[in-house]
């Protein structure tokens, strides 16, 4: 039987980087989180086959994580995950892509689009990192992530608003994931405590996140115990063309708690982007 997370493999600024590439359209890469054991399929799962029936859907697992290399020796660090998101769009022949980014994968969102303006046309930011903040009792456990069934289970009802989500087959599924060979050791080496300074590390500059000019959708879960609220309405008022959508009863999962709305209003605002270019002349 075939593994769902595996897809094609490319070399990402000679990383040898694991992704699905799905659909067909306008290039919209996204970006997954951190969590312990995740991947680009684990994160997107719902959403591949939703946003790739309107855009050509591409999500890789970022070094470190899942199943792209973890070299030995990294040093795993802002600058080197964009490195290879931007040699996901370059292997891929794509100069321009429409990003989503969740937590971890939104402040990289964030960061591609301030120091690479011209690969990014419109920015979909959800549960973000990227801005300042005191990390969270949430995080923290993350983070601080030692794998066994227990705490792979606490840490679901962290994520998760709605307690019928997170059962024990997923929190076995997910513990088996976070001990496959390799996964733990890059994982642990990421953001050893105190934690504080990993949170701070993947900020961009206030001054640039004001100066994005991009299209920018901010989506939070009201209830989220792991990036706070208050991330996202900072973002909301820092980018200038920005919009705000909170999902209520909703914890750190929005793209899973709440799958076919965020399906729904991230392809609404990609195709509403489409409509309003202006014509090419």
């Amino acid at each position: 039987m075939s593994n769902p997370e595996i897809g094609r493999t490319v070399s990402a600024a000679g990383i040898r980087t694991n992704l699905h590439d799905v659909g067909s359209g306008a290039p919209l890469l996204m970006i997954h989180g951190s969590g312990p054991g995740v991947s680009a399929w684990a994160n997107w799962r719902l959403s591949l086959p939703a946003l790739s029936q309107r855009a050509r859907v591409i999500a890789p697992d970022m070094v470190g994580f899942g199943y792209s290399d973890r070299p030995a020796g990294h040093t795993y660090s802002m600058d080197s995950w964009v490195a290879q998101a931007v040699g996901v769009l370059d292997a891929l022949e794509i100069q321009r892509a429409d990003l989503v980014g969740n937590s971890f994968g939104g402040a990289l969102a964030l960061a591609l689009a301030v120091r690479h303006p011209q690969r990014v046309r419109r920015l979909v930011l959800m549960g973000a990192v990227g801005v300042p903040f005191d990390i969270t009792p949430g995080l923290d456990a993350v983070w601080g992530y030692e794998p066994s069934f227990k705490t792979m289970r606490a840490l679901l009802d962290v994520f998760a608003h709605n307690p019928a989500l997170a059962t024990d087959e997923l929190a076995q599924l997910r513990y088996e994931a976070s001990i496959r060979p390799g996964f733990h050791e890059s994982f642990s080496a990421m953001f050893p405590a105190p934690r504080q300074r990993w949170v701070d590390a993947m900020c961009s500059p206030a001054a640039d996140i004001r100066a994005l000019p991009h299209e920018t959708l901010v989506l939070h879960g009201r209830e989220d115990r792991v990036i706070p609220l208050a991330n996202s309405l900072t973002l909301a008022q820092w980018i200038p063309n920005s919009q705000l959508h909170v999902f209520g009863q909703c914890g750190h999962w929005t793209q899973i708690e709440h799958a076919a709305r965020f399906n729904r209003l991230v392809g609404d605002f990609l195709a509403e982007a489409d409509a309003t270019l202006p014509p090419r002349h």
